[in-house]
This record gives C-alpha cells, sequence and structure tokens, in this order.
C-alpha cells in the first residue's frame, strides 16, 4: 500500500508488479522507470526490475485499512497480463469482494484478455474496471470491457497520443483523459481534450481532465478552458470546479 499522487485515486495497491509493453501507450512507461528505480535503491520487491512478479503476501493489507479507501490495484503492473494464472486474479477478486468498504479501481489494456475471463469473477459494486485507450487503434477495449460484469467502467485516455472522435460511450461510466509527462513526451492537442469532454456531455459520462503532462506536468497543470474537471463516476458532478 502506498498513498497515491494520482489525482483521481487516494493510493495504490500492487500484488503484482511488471509488466510489457502492448501499444503505443507504453512507449514511456512510467511503472518501467519506476520499477527500475527501485531496483537500483535494492528495494526487495523490485529485484527482478519489471518482470512479471505476484506478491501472495500483499494479498492481506486491504484488510488493515481503515475507514473508506479509494485504491487504485496495480499501479506498477497490469492484472490481465498473460502471464498472471487466472487462479491469482481470483484471489485478487476475492480480497476486494471481502472488502466492500473500500473502492477498487482496476485498469487495464489487455482487454481482451479481460473478455475472456470476466465471466470467472465476482463483480461486486466497489470493483471498477477500466481500459486504457490512448488513440483511435485501440479503441476495440472499449467493446471488451462493455461486455463485462463490471457495475462501474471507466476509460483512461492516457497518455493520449491521438484524437478519439466518435467514440462508443453506451455503458461507460467515467472517461479520464491525461496527457504524457516525463522527459520524453508527445504533446496532447487542445481539441482532442475538448472532442472527447463533449462526447461525455453528450451522453452524460462523467469527465476528469488529469493534465497536460509534458516535462514539467505541475508547470503545466489541469487547467481547462479556466476551470478543473474532477467529475467522478455514480455521482456525476464536478467537485474541483475553479
Amino acid at each position: 500500500m502506498a498513498q497515491s499522487s494520482i489525482e483521481w485515486t487516494e493510493m495504490t495497491w500492487n500484488p503484482t508488479t511488471g509488466c510489457t509493453k502492448i501499444s503505443a501507450g507504453c512507449k514511456y512507461c512510467y511503472a518501467e522507470v519506476m520499477a527500475k528505480r527501485l531496483q537500483a535503491m535494492g528495494v526487495d520487491k523490485y529485484r527482478n526490475g519489471f518482470e512479471i512478479a505476484i506478491h501472495e503476501d500483499v494479498l492481506k493489507v486491504p484488510f488493515s485499512w481503515k475507514g473508506s479507501k479509494l485504491v487504485f490495484v496495480n499501479s506498477m503492473s497490469d492484472l490481465f497480463h498473460p502471464e498472471i494464472p487466472l487462479d491469482f486474479i481470483k484471489k485478487v477478486f476475492e480480497v476486494m469482494n471481502d472488502n466492500p468498504q473500500h473502492t477498487f479501481q482496476v485498469l487495464t489494456k489487455r482487454a481482451d484478455r479481460l473478455h475472456q475471463l470476466h465471466r470467472e469473477l465476482e463483480w461486486t459494486k466497489n470493483i471498477w474496471m477500466g481500459v486504457s485507450v490512448e488513440d483511435s487503434r485501440v479503441v476495440h477495449r472499449i467493446d471488451f470491457l462493455r461486455e463485462t460484469g463490471a457495475k462501474i467502467k471507466f476509460l483512461s485516455c492516457e497518455p493520449l497520443i491521438g484524437p478519439l472522435m466518435n467514440m462508443n460511450l453506451e455503458n461507460i461510466d467515467w472517461v479520464i483523459v491525461g496527457g504524457e509527462s516525463g522527459r520524453k513526451t508527445r504533446p496532447v492537442k487542445e481539441w482532442w481534450v475538448w472532442d472527447i469532454r463533449q462526447q461525455c456531455q453528450e451522453i452524460g459520462v462523467a469527465f476528469f481532465f488529469k493534465q497536460w503532462g509534458g516535462t514539467n506536468k505541475k508547470k503545466s497543470g489541469r487547467n481547462l478552458g479556466g476551470r478543473v474537471y474532477n467529475e467522478m463516476p455514480m455521482i456525476g458532478v464536478d467537485v474541483g470546479v475553479n
């Protein structure tokens, strides 16, 4: 468990670590950079760098949290990576099922495997399932997500590296948008963001603008048209308007 600076969550929980690149959005993976840094620091959990690793001991951690938490699951991995066995994915879901006081946000780029396995999993209402959609080449991930049993379904359009016009947002509850950040970044165009905002507004989908990104994401900020969009699913209201 770790407190998170990610704007749309409170903390992270990583029962698995490591991943492999699958699409253009992975090119400058922040998790890979962080894993190598932690490996160099001698952190045992990352002794093999960014190779896939399963951490059985981490499964019990959510039972120790007090109150209710908003939790990003596997910020340093992809739970639906083909090297992660179904049996372990089920264990992760069982922990989430048994902790209804917390809200768990699961995000994958392996939407095809998610779709393949979704009937094997118990989708309690505290599990929000999302897919990454960085450009038009991967919009098919939305269709896979839509067919799952998740009660809350969301898209992470980050890093947004191309326009996403005319998406089918039927049965999608939340869309997060963000530009790429880091030493090497691909620029995001403002009209791409506005277009997604308009699509969400037309169908009543919560819209969250995370960042413009760039080499100094704090300096570039989160303002879109003079305001900050912090909409969340279910409540559907903006809690951070400037």
